[in-house]
Parts: structure tokens; C-alpha cells; sequence
């Protein structure tokens, strides 16, 4: 049976209320009100808002972004519908301006680049036809990134374990962002255990791939599955962190970055984020260790947001 997604609390609500971004504070606001998408989308037509469920789920996820007069008028009400204060959520749809490099730290790239980023996705996955609800939970995620000799981010692989919550899952969307400079028209995916390569779309400007792996069995809901991936990248340029972002709780998640030995970093820590634009927390200083000089950092649980490994070079 599908397991049901712990509902937030007081706490997350109002620190997602405070930090941003717009849809984590949407998700986080729908989860501890314990409010469906249809049953938002009534109280609101009852306001006099008409707004469609597949726009309240792409806000939800970061795909969409109210704009237009109409839509934040519904991000008003909804701040009634879902008992928050006034300008709670409106308040974070004002366009921040793009990120400064910090003092003493690497330049990333700008929240404006990340939001490119989440258009760019929803447009392949538009291509794709892929649907809202991919019908999967992720119980454990394990993934390895190589850093070459040339400071250059060479590829990732992936060690994924699913359950499927409905009938009829046959395939799973993985999605490659490259370093700045990538090109994702070269970047190779591999299909290793239980799956294999179907159709893959790219966004050239951002640097985003998507590649449809198809399962060897069609799930039905409860089914887990067991299946391994890979990208081969090696066309951006030099690579200073790796950061995965989740929708959704649920799961365990591994993160291993393995350095050459020709070129090291200085320094390596892990942090986590609310999400894109919002300030980085939890950072940890991670040491180097074995032979293989690699660092890792592994979240029990996964809670919505970011999480990632960065280095210094020197």
C-alpha cells in the first residue's frame, strides 16, 4: 500500500512561511491544513476564484509561478482559504534580484538561473507527456558524482529503489542539470540494472536533460523496484557543488562526491536549503576519506527542500 506523506507541522509552516520559496510555502501550507487540491480549488470557485487543479499542482511543485493578474488574485484568496496571515504568500512571489557571490565563497548560480532551470524541466516534461503524479515514492536513492582530474564534474550514477503507489507504473523521468557551460546535447545516459533508455529531451540554454528509463515490469501499487542509471557529462565547466532538490518527504537519500587524485579540494561541506533562493543551513565540514577521496552525506529522511555537497579549491 502507498504510504501517506507525514503531514507538517506548526514549525515547518511558519519557518517555509518566513524562508521561501513561494511553492514550498504552498506545499507546506496545503500539508498542515491537510487540504486537497479539489477541495482548494472549491473553496475558491466559492470566492468567486476560478482556478484549474494542474495550476494549483504546478505551483505547488516550483513549475509554474503565479503571474498573470487573475493567478495572484487566486494566491490572495488562497492566503484566506488556508487561514494565513495577509501577504504571507504574495509577499514571495516578488522577483528577487539574481545572487552576488558571497565574500570568501564560490559564485552559484542566481535564483533567476534556478527558476530558468524549473521552466525549462516543465516544458520537457511537457514534451514527454509526462503526468503530474509519476505514481512512484522513492524509498532509498543512492547516487555517486565523479569529479575529474579537471575539476570538471565527469558524471553521476544512480542506485534507485521505488514503490509504486497506483497499477500501470512502467518508467521513471531522471533529470541531469549540468554545470554552467554544460551541454547537455553531448551528455550520454546510461540505463545499468533493470531499465533502459527511451526517449531523452534537452534544454541547450540551461543546461537540462531529461531521459525517460523504462522499466523490464509494470508496477502495481505496492510494487517496489530495484534499477540503475548514469549520466556522462564532462562539457561544463569547473564544478564547485552538487545539489538535488526534493518535492516531497519521504525516503532515504546518499550522496557520495569522489574527487581525482589529481585534483583535490581544500575544503568540502555539506548544507541543505528550503529551497531555491532561500539561505543556506545546516552546514557541516566534511574530511576526505579512503583512497578514493570522496565525501557523503545521507539524509534518513527526506524532507522537502535542498540538500547539497560544495568544495573549495583553493
Amino acid at each position: 500500500m502507498a504510504r501517506s506523506t507525514p503531514r507538517a507541522d506548526g514549525t515547518d509552516l511558519e519557518r517555509a512561511l518566513r524562508t521561501g520559496p513561494f511553492h514550498l510555502a504552498l506545499r507546506t501550507a496545503l500539508s498542515a491544513r491537510g487540504l486537497a487540491l479539489h477541495r482548494v480549488q472549491h473553496r475558491l470557485a466559492q470566492r468567486g476564484v476560478k482556478v484549474g487543479v494542474t495550476s494549483l499542482s504546478y505551483w505547488q511543485q516550483g513549475l509554474r509561478r503565479p503571474r498573470r493578474p487573475e493567478s495572484l488574485r487566486a494566491v490572495r484568496m488562497l492566503e484566506e482559504v488556508l487561514d494565513l496571515p495577509a501577504h504571507a504568500l504574495t509577499r514571495l512571489l516578488a522577483e528577487p534580484a539574481a545572487a552576488r557571490p558571497v565574500a570568501g565563497r564560490p559564485a552559484t548560480r542566481s535564483y533567476r538561473a534556478l527558476v530558468e532551470e524549473a521552466r525549462a524541466v516543465e516544458r520537457l516534461l511537457a514534451d514527454l507527456e509526462a503526468p503530474q503524479d509519476g505514481g512512484l515514492h522513492t524509498v532509498c536513492h543512492l547516487e555517486r558524482v565523479r569529479i575529474g582530474p579537471d575539476r570538471v564534474l565527469h558524471g553521476r550514477d544512480s542506485h534507485h529503489v521505488v514503490r509504486a503507489h497506483r497499477d500501470g507504473v512502467d518508467r521513471y523521468l531522471a533529470i541531469h542539470h549540468g554545470d554552467p557551460g554544460c551541454d547537455p546535447a553531448r551528455v550520454v545516459v546510461r540505463a545499468e540494472e533493470n531499465c533502459r533508455v527511451g526517449r531523452v529531451r534537452w534544454h541547450a540554454a540551461s543546461g537540462v536533460l531529461v531521459a525517460e528509463l523504462l522499466f523490464d515490469a509494470r508496477l502495481r501499487a505496492g510494487d517496489t523496484y530495484v534499477f540503475g542509471y548514469g549520466f556522462d557529462d564532462a562539457t561544463g565547466g569547473t564544478s564547485r557543488e552538487y545539489v538535488r532538490g526534493f518535492s516531497f518527504a519521504g525516503g532515504q537519500y546518499v550522496l557520495q562526491v569522489r574527487f581525482d587524485d589529481a585534483a583535490l579540494p581544500v575544503r568540502c561541506r555539506r548544507f541543505q536549503q528550503a529551497g531555491a533562493g532561500a539561505p543556506r543551513c545546516g552546514q557541516q565540514e566534511l574530511t576526505l576519506s579512503g583512497r578514493h577521496h570522496g565525501v557523503h552525506l545521507v539524509e534518513q529522511v527526506v524532507r522537502p527542500g535542498i540538500v547539497g555537497i560544495s568544495w573549495d579549491w583553493s
